[in-house]
């Protein structure tokens, strides 16, 4: 019984991180109404409304981690470079 819980456990959670990912790239378009970000990859990532916006400026290389949620990149975390 312990070996088929821990296999589901395992199973649950290679497939919770299948959906997670990082990037990093040059902020090609920032469209602050709808809250998202465009890299120069093309790829459209969402932001969180707690994220500061103002502080990002088209051109700046950053890295990002996101989770995929219906079918968006939604922003997890990121980093600015220098």
């Amino acid at each position: 019984m312990r070996m088929l819980i821990g296999a589901v456990a395992a199973t649950f959670l290679l497939s919770t991180a299948a959906f997670a990912g990082q990037t990093e790239g040059h902020i090609q378009k920032i469209d602050k109404e709808n809250l998202t970000l465009t890299l120069d990859d093309g790829k459209t990532y969402k932001m969180n409304p707690e994220m500061d916006v103002e502080a990002l400026k088209e051109g700046m290389d950053i890295v990002i981690a996101f989770d995929v949620t219906d079918g968006e990149n939604v922003i997890t975390d990121m980093t600015l470079s220098e």
